[in-house]
């Protein structure tokens, strides 16, 4: 019987805990973030619908290939935390993580050129900050902060 109060107790104490966060699972798909995320930048860059339709794409293939990028610095900093790799072998590792992050900013440079193809170099602008406050109010939606963000 104990037991059983004791298990009632810390349920009890950790509902509101899950009701606050909104149950557990606050993932989004990729799809479902690509589509928040295209109208949050549409909406804050100011973008018109046809511009919209023809940056999009190529935004996403830009993130995509640095995903790709990014995946494989990753598998290399894992790699490094095994035990007993040579000083030769730390320096490839850390050698391929910085060709990654280049090739990373390189691959951005690129497609800068692509973008000035659909919009104006000040919409870019505004997208790369749009950007960057969708995943600021992201994060502070993640930490439970339900405050809207006051910088504009």
């Amino acid at each position: 019987m104990k037991k059983r109060v004791a298990v009632w107790i810390v349920t009890l104490a950790f509902a509101p805990l899950m009701w606050a966060t909104g149950g557990c699972d606050q993932r989004l798909s990729k799809d479902e973030f690509r589509a928040k995320q295209q109208a949050y930048i549409t909406e804050k860059a100011g973008l018109t619908p046809e511009e919209a339709e023809a940056f999009f794409p190529l935004y996403f293939e830009l993130q995509d290939r640095k995903h790709q990028l990014n995946e494989e610095a990753w598998k290399l900093m894992r790699e490094g935390k095994q035990e007993n790799l040579s000083e030769e072998r730390y320096d490839e590792i850390m050698e391929g993580v910085y060709d990654a992050r280049i090739s990373s900013d390189r691959l951005e440079k690129t497609y800068y050129g692509k973008f000035k193809k659909i919009l104006s170099s000040k919409k870019i602008y505004q997208v790369q900050r749009a950007e960057m406050r969708f995943h600021r109010e992201l994060l502070k939606g993640m930490r439970g902060k339900g405050k809207k963000a006051t910088r504009k």
